[in-house]
């Protein structure tokens, strides 16, 4: 293949025969992105004496792109550089590129400056962040036309000064559509869309007919807000013909379809672009069924796309984490990784969010690990999911240490941690970190307090709680609800109750769950019956309230009531919430429901649990055949409590880890009384530190004893 440079001569020989053909070279080139070859050919026709005619040069330099700016010397040496148009592009050039101190230059040394000269300086001021250089230079204009006004509009809207940006709106003496889509966007992009949608009906009532732009940012507005009602008004315009509908404006469509719930009509848009399709458009379809929940139908479209994007893999497996499906979120990253897909701090800060969820602690350092060999620059979001990680994987000291090593915490760092602090039962932790959160100038927010109040619930700390509450200018529901757990976890039912009574707005759930819960541990079946029948009337699908009361009725031996509850969920179609627990090893999550069979190491599993089992009889473990909860002989009772999940769970771990190695166990629902009492004596007769973490709290068990002293 010969050389650019052997190109250049053949092109140049061909010029110097044939003097007409210059003028279409340049042509040719300055619609070519091959800057490198167009230098090469203008230097070998220097060599030998051709220059191109003066007004040729102001394609040059745009097609020279950055090195447009490297003609403005030559030009200067062959005394053509005061020609206007070249001028214009000079100032556009050093705009662009920079300096654009050197575009002042030139333009304060145009002898005579055109309107387009003054708005081609002052755009480039923008371009560059300069936004007071270019407000001065408009105040210089002598005269001022549509497009140096709508240039003013559209850079305060930039700088998100929209106030600014609508004064010189209302001041135009003439306005276009161009001028009016500038305002309109400004808004739309900034997420003022209640003052973009009013504009919008002032430029129709103004009699403009709004294009394409207008409507993608209309569409973008009524998207962002909810709003579908100007959608008719946007379909009429487009039914009249009075505006082709581009890809543009289907995307935008599709879009606020997607996001108010019409995913019909979003998939007949999305349907009918074939093959205009683009990434954007094919996101939006992923959303729009991520929103509404059907992650199949999401899969299925990323899955159908042709070429996916970072973005398209970071809406899948956000989609994933947020829906609770945090399994299927680390497979589809590992499959990124090795399409050698390069994620970025999007995509680290949901997959970690996932690890967290799962308690997937190894495959969660496994990241951490990938994010150290690809030097990716961990954002704030990354950090705080790192935080996020290590605590709800049960490593609340790795926590801490990423949390110390932040240059900079915002509240979400501290709510975070806090929220750890929490659910591991440390509550002078939590205390001292809201203390130093109020040193460091960061205003607690009510996230902040429901943590601080959770972590006093957990360990009992009733005074220090009713101060918190207390300090809070403004509580709300939640913060009366974790109040109310704290006081009935200490025993003060009766005053809970008061306080429920009492409190300035309606309780919710949430309130009559935490009363539900202590009247459980303290069995006042009173109390029970009364929150068990508040909630069957806020959250009726809630099979979980019905479970609570049927435990507390087990427990009182009252089993013709049990029966009735079994009765009223049957007509109601609710069944119990299937409890589980899982443990990750080698990478994999390994899943066990109670009484199960089905782990490919059953026969090793079950004659662990039968060592165990004598073990602790030797040691004196007596099951507590009362979280069987069925009206069934006592041998029963204790084969059903002994088969537990988290108990299973336990006997695969001391199967497959190393002797004195820490386990780790998770669990969907409330650890029972009897698997608690045994993780306890399991820690100390196997010499092992198990940590547990139920859906209310993390439990260390070691020699005998618990963190949560018993209380949870």
């Amino acid at each position: 293949m010969a050389s650019v440079a052997t190109m250049c001569g053949w092109r140049v020989t061909y010029l110097t025969t044939r003097p007409f053909a210059r003028r279409r070279l340049i042509r040719y080139y300055s619609k070519t992105i091959d800057v490198v070859e167009m230098i090469a050919v203008f230097q070998e026709m220097r060599k030998r004496g051709l220059f191109p005619d003066p007004c040729e040069y102001p394609s040059l330099i745009k097609a020279a792109g950055k090195s447009g700016v490297l003609f403005h010397s030559l030009l200067i040496k062959l005394g053509i550089d005061d020609e206007k148009y070249t001028r214009n592009v000079l100032i556009h050039a050093y705009g662009t590129y920079g300096p654009v101190e050197s575009a002042r230059h030139v333009f304060d040394e145009m002898p005579e400056r055109s309107i387009a000269d003054w708005n081609a300086l002052i755009q480039e001021y923008w371009t560059c962040g300069c936004g007071g250089e270019a407000k001065k230079l408009f105040d210089l204009m002598p005269f001022k036309n549509v497009i140096s006004w709508t240039t003013m509009v559209t850079g305060c809207s930039k700088m998100k000064d929209l106030e600014t940006a609508r004064s010189y709106f209302d001041q135009m003496p003439e306005k276009t559509v161009v001028s009016w889509n500038a305002m309109i966007s400004g808004y739309a992009q900034n997420g003022y869309s209640e003052e973009a949608l009013a504009l919008f009906r002032e430029m129709i009532d103004s009699g403009f007919h709004p294009d394409a732009t207008t409507l993608v940012a209309v569409i973008s507005s009524s998207s962002s807000n909810g709003d579908i009602k100007l959608v008719d008004v946007v379909l009429e315009l487009i039914h009249e013909g009075k505006i082709h509908l581009n890809m543009y404006v289907k995307t935008a469509l599709l879009d606020l379809y997607a996001k108010s719930g019409h995913l019909e009509m979003a998939q007949k848009i999305f349907d009918e672009m074939r093959s205009s399709k683009n990434p954007v458009t094919w996101n939006s379809m992923i959303s729009a069924y991520l929103r509404a929940g059907k992650l199949n139908s999401a899969r299925e479209v990323f899955n159908e796309m042709p070429n996916k994007d970072v973005i398209s893999w970071n809406t899948m497996i956000a989609g994933y984490s947020q829906h609770g499906e945090s399994l299927h979120a680390i497979k589809l990253f590992n499959e990124m990784i090795e399409k050698n897909v390069t994620p970025d701090e999007v995509t680290i800060s949901s997959v970690l969010s996932a690890c967290g969820h799962l308690g997937a602690l190894d495959r969660g350092s496994s990241i951490v690990e990938l994010i150290a060999r690809s030097n990716i620059q961990l954002t704030q979001s990354c950090y705080n999911s790192l935080i996020f990680m290590y605590s709800r994987c049960g490593n609340i000291k790795k926590a801490q240490m990423i949390f110390s090593e932040m240059e900079t915490r915002d509240v979400i760092s501290y709510n975070v941690l806090m929220t750890a602090f929490a659910s591991h039962g440390a509550a002078t932790q939590a205390l001292e970190l809201l203390q130093r959160m109020k040193d460091e100038g960061i205003q607690p927010d009510r996230i902040t307090y429901i943590g601080a109040l959770t972590a006093c619930s957990h360990s009992g700390f009733i005074e220090q709680g009713r101060k918190i509450f207390e300090s809070i200018k403004a509580p709300d529901v939640d913060h009366y609800a974790c109040v109310i757990d704290l006081l009935g976890r200490v025993g003060k039912l009766d005053e809970a109750k008061r306080m429920v009574d009492e409190m300035p707005m309606n309780p919710h759930a949430g309130v009559y769950g935490s009363l539900l819960s202590a009247s459980r541990i303290h069995r006042r079946l009173d109390l029970g019956e009364l929150a068990a029948n508040k909630l069957f009337e806020l959250e009726p699908e809630n099979s979980g309230n019905y479970i609570l009361l049927s435990n507390m009725y087990a427990y009182a031996g009252k089993w013709k009531m049990v029966d009735n509850i079994r009765e009223l969920m049957k007509a109601r179609g609710l069944t119990k919430a299937s409890g589980f627990s899982w443990v990750e090893h080698e990478g994999k999550i390994h899943k066990f429901a109670a009484g199960d069979r089905s782990h490919k190491l059953v026969v090793e599993i079950y004659d662990k649990l039968k060592e165990l089992r004598e073990k602790m009889r030797v040691a004196g473990y007596v099951p507590d055949k009362s979280n069987a909860m069925r009206d069934v002989e006592d041998e029963d009772k204790e084969e059903m409590v002994g088969v537990h999940s988290e108990k299973l769970a336990i006997a695969f771990c001391l199967i497959v880890s190393e002797a004195g190695s820490v386990m780790r166990v998770m669990k969907n629902l409330r650890i029972c009384w009897d698997c608690h009492d045994a993780m306890k004596m399991i820690s100390k007769l196997e010499g092992r530190e198990i940590i547990v973490r139920d859906n209310n709290r993390f439990h260390y068990f070691r020699d005998n004893f618990c963190s949560c002293n018993d209380y949870w």
